[in-house]
C-alpha cells in the first residue's frame, strides 16, 4: 500500500530525500510545501535549479564556479594578483570571502589528496596550479586546506613542488582546531588565521606563530 496516497508525491519525496542531510520526513514536509505553492512559483524554483546545472561553469583560471569563463574574483582588478590562496572547494572560497580579510586570488583544488579514497594528485587541479605560479608572477602561495591528515599531505605535496620556485609558501595559523573544515569555522577565527599565516615548514618542524 502506498503510504503517501499518491505515487507522484512519493516520487517527489524520494528525489528530495537524496539531498545531503534530508531525511524522508523533511523531504515530505518540503514536498508538501512545494505542493501548496502557485504553479508559477514551483516552475521558477525548478528552472533555477535546472539552469544552474546546465549553465554553471568552472573558471578556467582558478577552477571556482562561475557564470563566465573567468570568474568575477579573477577579473577584479582591485584584488592583489600576487597572492594565491589554495583551497579545497568553492565552500572554502565563500568562507574566506565572508571574513573580508583576504584580497588576493584563489586556486580551487576540487578535493585533497586521499589515497584511502582513491584521490591522487592527478585527480586535482594541481598541474594548473604549478603552471599558474610562474606564469602569473605569484609572490605568495597561502595554503588554506583542512587541518586533517589529508590536508597536511596535500600541503606538503604542494610545498615540495614549489619550494625551489622562489615563491613564499605560507599556511593559515592554527587558530582552527585540528580536523575542522574551513566552512564551519567562524569568520573572526578564520579571518585571524589568514592574517596571522606563517611560513610553511616541513612535517616535524613546528611553526612558531599561532593565534
Amino acid at each position: 500500500m502506498n503510504a503517501y496516497s499518491s505515487r507522484l508525491l512519493e516520487n517527489a519525496v524520494n528525489e528530495i530525500s537524496r539531498l545531503p542531510g534530508i531525511g524522508r520526513k523533511t523531504a515530505l514536509r518540503l514536498a508538501l510545501f512545494l505542493l501548496r505553492l502557485e504553479e508559477s512559483e514551483v516552475e521558477s524554483f525548478s528552472d533555477a535549479i535546472i539552469r544552474m546545472r546546465r549553465e554553471i561553469r568552472f573558471c578556467s583560471r582558478c577552477h571556482s564556479i562561475s557564470d563566465d569563463e573567468i570568474c568575477e574574483i579573477c577579473q577584479d582588478d582591485r584584488r592583489d594578483k600576487s597572492l594565491l590562496c589554495i583551497v579545497e572547494d568553492i565552500r572554502d572560497v565563500m568562507a574566506i570571502e565572508a571574513t573580508q580579510h583576504y584580497k588576493g586570488l584563489y586556486h580551487v583544488l576540487n578535493g585533497i589528496i586521499s589515497p584511502m579514497e582513491g584521490v591522487r594528485p592527478e585527480n586535482l587541479t594541481l598541474e594548473s596550479l604549478f603552471t599558474r605560479v610562474p606564469a602569473e608572477n605569484i609572490r605568495e602561495v597561502i595554503l588554506a586546506l583542512p587541518t586533517t591528515l589529508e590536508g597536511d599531505t596535500t600541503n606538503f605535496y604542494i610545498y615540495r613542488k614549489l619550494q625551489n620556485s622562489g615563491v613564499v609558501i605560507s599556511v593559515i595559523a592554527r587558530g582552527i582546531a585540528i580536523g575542522d573544515e574551513l566552512e564551519y569555522t567562524d569568520e573572526v577565527t578564520l579571518g585571524r588565521s589568514i592574517d596571522n599565516r606563517t611560513p610553511f615548514k616541513e612535517p616535524g618542524t613546528a611553526n612558531k606563530k599561532s593565534i
